[in-house]
């Protein structure tokens, strides 16, 4: 399978260059977002591609922006990536990886949405007894399913530095109380909606990361990527046993293994072995097999 760490298209300007996806400017309406290959970890691009990941990303994303309309426009458009990027053999090198979307102002938070207990969360809860100032029940073990989903959003960091957790009053003073309840709500109202599905798959849903943007008007959009391997944390629901860290389907395989290593988490990243690189690109194929019926099992 080909692998792709960085796009590069004569064709059109780029426009940014971030810790997975590359943007280029289409027209003043619309954008070309390419999801490379390239993994980050704690906050760090690793320095080797997973092949076909940014493939499945995009397939992915592309799945629930369609199951997902229902509740909120997204940034998808019917315009064909062959209409923007003309050249045959600039389109070979993209693959499934590209869409041509709708250019809007994303919002400066990231909308994370947690139904388990688990990651920095669960770190949060061991310390205070709550996460993002949201208290939770006494007595909640590693990865213990959560009395209903809850809203708990980050700051977005800069690459190389580290998202920062904060509670509902600091969104409201980034966005405004109207926006930050309108995200919020869809944010709980689309994990809900899909991790009841997942489950139907065989996969929980345990937490994962919205983006959301506007248009000129102030409408609210979907944005970035929906519910991927990559946003996400997707568990077996055959292997899931609360207390302890359960196996996944995401790159939290890939963290587990740094976490064996002496490495400050800061840039640049170690090199991955090809075993961890294969094993990682072959989760990421079943996740989107087992959520679509598509891709490679």
């Amino acid at each position: 399978m080909s692998a792709l760490y960085e796009s590069r298209l004569s064709q059109l300007q780029l426009l940014h260059r971030g810790k997975v996806r590359d943007l280029y400017q289409v027209d003043a309406d619309h954008l070309l977002i390419v999801a490379s290959d390239r993994l980050s970890a704690f906050d760090v691009v690793l320095p080797q591609p997973i092949p076909g990941k940014g493939e499945v990303l995009t397939r992915v994303s592309r799945f629930w922006f369609g199951r997902t309309g229902g509740i909120l426009p997204n940034q998808l458009t019917d315009i064909p990536v062959e209409a923007v990027v003309t050249d045959p053999a600039e389109r070979a090198q993209l693959g499934d990886r590209a869409l041509v979307v709708r250019r809007l102002q994303p919002l400066p938070v990231e909308a994370i949405v947690r139904g388990y207990i688990i990651g920095s969360g669960w770190k949060d809860y061991q310390r205070t007894g709550a996460v993002c100032g949201i208290p939770l029940p006494v007595g909640l073990r590693q990865a213990d399913k959560l009395p209903e989903a809850i809203f708990t959003p980050s700051t977005k960091a800069a690459q190389g530095a580290h998202d920062e957790n904060i509670d509902f009053d600091e969104t409201v003073a980034l966005l405004g109380r109207d926006l930050a309840n309108q995200v919020r709500d869809a944010a709980l109202a689309i994990y809900t909606q899909c991790a009841d599905y997942a489950r139907t798959r065989g996969i929980i849903i345990a937490d994962t990361k919205f983006e959301f943007g506007q248009d000129q008007a102030g409408r609210l959009y979907l944005i970035d990527e929906v519910l991927t391997p990559d946003s996400s944390r997707f568990w077996p629901a055959d292997q899931y046993q609360p207390g302890t860290s359960p196996p996944s389907f995401d790159k939290q395989f890939v963290r587990d293994y740094l976490e064996t290593l002496d490495w400050d988490k800061t840039p640049p990243g170690p090199e991955l072995p090809q075993e961890i690189i294969d094993k990682t690109a072959a989760k990421y194929r079943e996740a989107e097999a087992r959520l679509t019926g598509g891709g490679e099992g």
